[in-house]
């Protein structure tokens, strides 16, 4: 996925997708979705993510907000 903005992330992610952006393992993004306090999407048995809730869990999970 390289460097590229925001803007262009897909609006819902899989666990590859996920993977991707973050800069993880897909088995990390499968330990995310599967994490209780991960905003998840569940679409004919899939978690996915949608992108502003992402955005967002990383703004409440990061060190030295503000």
């Amino acid at each position: 996925m390289g460097r590229e903005p925001l803007e262009t992330m897909p609006d819902v992610m899989d666990a590859k997708q996920l993977a991707e952006v973050l800069r993880i393992s897909k088995a990390g993004a499968y330990n995310l979705l599967n994490s209780s306090d991960f905003p998840t999407l569940r679409i004919s048995g899939r978690k996915l993510v949608m992108k502003q809730d992402l955005l967002e869990w990383l703004r409440n999970h990061t060190n030295g907000k503000g």
